[in-house]
């Protein structure tokens, strides 16, 4: 357990993260990438989406509306949204209604 955040300072006391601190979403290449992932899943299949670029709000608000249009369960993992089953056709066809670039990755 080496973490290196300062919490706590005998001169400033509490210290309490910034805005430019705080996990930022990672820059992608403008291309929104749907990959289908079994491993670590127990056999069942998950169609993960990455490469979004959106902070954790906006992406909880886009998985409610995927989850809702797929109609099945999903989660936001980092920065990575997870659809359960193999739904990428669906997925990639929403996704490109909102304007974004998709290609499907992986098996």
């Amino acid at each position: 357990m080496n973490d290196s955040r300062l919490v706590y300072s005998t001169e400033t006391g509490r210290i309490t993260p910034s805005e430019n601190q705080s996990e930022q979403a990672p820059k992608g290449d403008g291309i929104v990438r749907i990959k289908r992932i079994t491993k670590g899943k127990k056999g069942k299949g998950v169609s993960a989406i990455e490469g979004l670029g959106l902070d954790a709000k906006a992406l909880k608000n886009l998985c409610s509306d995927l989850k809702k249009h797929c109609g099945c369960g999903g989660s936001v993992k980092g920065f990575e949204i997870e659809i359960q089953g193999d739904v990428r056709d669906k997925l990639k066809l929403y996704l490109e209604q909102k304007g974004m670039k998709v290609k499907l990755a992986g098996g």
